[in-house]
């Protein structure tokens, strides 16, 4: 089973060409966007990823508002949206669906508002009272959290106690982060800031702890790069992750 979450970039632009042509040159078996939009761009992806094959998709879009960054997951398995009461209550940056593949799972695409969005620590907070109710089927939860560990996933300073605890929470929890699984002392970032250049690991996939040991493979791939710090495709890097014997 192989999952791409990825950041876009304000609905991807002229750039939604090459970024479908990346989806589908992966061949995921699900696929997570975050800051896809309503807008013609955006709309084109979810159309180049149907034609390929990933004809089951759900959106947090909302069409009176379509330019305002949204969610699609789009899979080659059935999905069927799930309703959580303690969800994060920010509509268009919370998804949860259960993936019915060979081995169904759940998945849970997010996109953690910034600080200045007020909102920001509540959202963390609702994200840890779905892990430890959590009672559904083995889960992923995707996406780009705004959030990371202190000096660990930042060249500068940045993070703050309320992040660093966060993250900290979900591991002590059982659900990991598939990369620090895998790399507990590497330093990768999926972002680098466009003045000062400096790197920072904002996106992540937490593995559920029924799952963990499934975990096979955890890349992130600057896609269209030369270079990281000279982003090409998207400011943010993709996130790929092969759970082993789940097809």
């Amino acid at each position: 089973m192989k999952i791409i979450s990825w950041n876009i970039r304000a609905g991807g632009g002229t750039r939604a060409h090459h970024i479908t042509q990346y989806l589908i040159a992966e061949q995921p078996d699900v696929i997570a966007l975050c800051e896809f939009r309503g807008t013609s761009a955006s709309v084109s992806i979810a159309q180049g990823l149907a034609r390929a094959g990933y004809c089951y998709q759900r959106t947090t879009v909302d069409h009176a508002n379509p330019a305002l960054n949204s969610l699609l997951v789009a899979s080659v398995y059935p999905l069927r949206r799930l309703s959580l009461t303690k969800a994060p209550d920010v509509a268009a940056r919370w998804l949860a669906l259960n993936v019915f593949a060979p081995r169904p799972f759940c998945l849970m695409a997010l996109h953690v508002p910034n600080r200045s969005s007020g909102n920001k620590y509540e959202f963390l907070e609702a994200v840890s009272a779905v892990v430890s109710g959590w009672r559904g089927l083995p889960a992923v939860i995707v996406g780009d959290t705004n959030s990371g560990r202190i000096s660990v996933d930042e060249e500068s300073r940045a993070f703050n106690r309320i992040e660093d605890r966060w993250m900290a929470s979900m591991d002590s929890s059982g659900w990991k982060d598939a990369f620090r699984w895998l790399y507990p002392d590497a330093r990768e970032y999926t972002w680098y800031s466009p003045n000062g250049r400096n790197g920072f690991r904002l996106d992540q996939m937490f593995v559920h702890p029924k799952l963990v040991s499934t975990i096979q493979h955890f890349s992130h791939e600057w896609v269209g790069a030369t270079d990281v710090r000279r982003e090409e495709v998207s400011d943010h890097a993709a996130l790929c992750l092969t759970l082993e014997d789940a097809r």
